[in-house]
């Protein structure tokens, strides 16, 4: 594909979809909204798209790739699912749960999607215009956040075209992603045991729940799945966190009590925060103040996960 003049901005609605489909078919790569950030998306199937990813983005080769289906049927054409996999598929797909499973002999992925492993990441995602590009394409599609790699996750049109520019062939304008954060990643092992890769806007407790176990305590060391690295969602400046005042060259990023600049919620409300919180991150990067200092969060519910991105973006 011809990256060289800037991307083609897509509306959200038929011809849009239409366009953007077309594009993926013919080996693209698209920006499109989910109900968790926007993502960068390719053919799974082919090794030129999936390496225009790492490319556009400037991705380790060691850092797999999440695959977007239309379905657990079409998941099960990818990977062996077993009954805790279909539990958690019954009730959280579509959703923004995202499943490490055993990869099926002869999956039809490029193999960089998965970085060499015997596992693929899948999620069926519930934004219904990434559902109907997937649908219109025909096709699983892999798709990381379409930002540059380390960098603060997109969560709108203008976040993409800042970070991706000319990078890409398109991206469709969905407007703000609700959730504003990936999604939870769990990794199934043998003999039922599970465990939480990377928080998300499901929370752990709500998976313990399906299951009736609780996750494995022991963490692999091994990149299996993205959002892992311990240098991640970087704004580019200096992160303090926990920070109920800020100094003066600081731009302060608010909570509840904690006014700050501006506020992830006045109210204190978590799901606010996390659906604000990579847009409070780009505005702190684009501010003039050198360094960014953001209040103490909460860290139950989905505050382990905003907590989480947050020491990634600090470290």
């Amino acid at each position: 594909m011809d990256h060289t003049s800037r991307p083609v901005v897509l509306p959200a609605d038929a011809a849009g979809i239409a366009e953007a489909a077309r594009l993926l078919r013919e080996g693209g790569l698209v920006a499109v909204p989910t109900e968790t950030v926007y993502g960068l998306a390719a053919r799974a199937d082919r090794d030129e798209s999936v390496a225009a990813i790492y490319q556009a983005k400037g991705r380790p080769s060691f850092n797999p790739l999440i695959v977007h289906v239309a379905s657990v049927e079409a998941a099960q054409e990818l990977a062996s699912f077993d009954a805790c996999a279909l539990r958690l598929a019954e009730v959280f797909w579509p959703g923004a749960l995202t499943l490490v499973l055993p990869l099926q002999p002869g999956a039809p992925v490029a193999a960089a999607v998965t970085a060499g492993l015997s596992t693929i990441a899948l999620r069926c995602p519930a934004h219904p215009v990434m559902r109907a590009i997937i649908a219109e394409a025909g096709l699983p599609l892999a798709a990381p956040s379409a930002n540059r790699s380390g960098g603060v996750s997109p969560t709108g049109a203008g976040h993409v075209l800042s970070s991706l520019g000319d990078r890409i062939d398109a991206v469709v304008d969905g407007g703000a992603c609700e959730a504003g954060l990936e999604s939870t990643i769990v990794a199934l092992r043998a003999d039922g045991r599970w465990q939480v890769l990377r928080p998300g806007p499901i929370p752990e407790l709500a998976i313990s729940a399906v299951l009736g176990t609780v996750s494995d305590a022991v963490t692999s060391q091994a990149i299996e799945a993205p959002g892992q690295l311990i240098s991640h969602y970087a704004p580019g400046k200096p992160v303090r966190l926990d920070a109920a005042t800020a100094d003066e060259d600081e731009f302060h990023i608010g909570f509840g009590e904690v006014a700050g600049d501006v506020t992830l919620s006045a109210s204190g409300d978590l799901i606010e925060a996390a659906a604000r919180l990579y847009a409070l991150l780009h505005e702190g990067a684009a501010s003039n103040r050198p360094r960014i200092a953001i209040a103490p969060i909460p860290v139950h519910g989905v505050g382990e996960a905003i907590n989480d991105r947050l020491k990634r973006a600090a470290a």
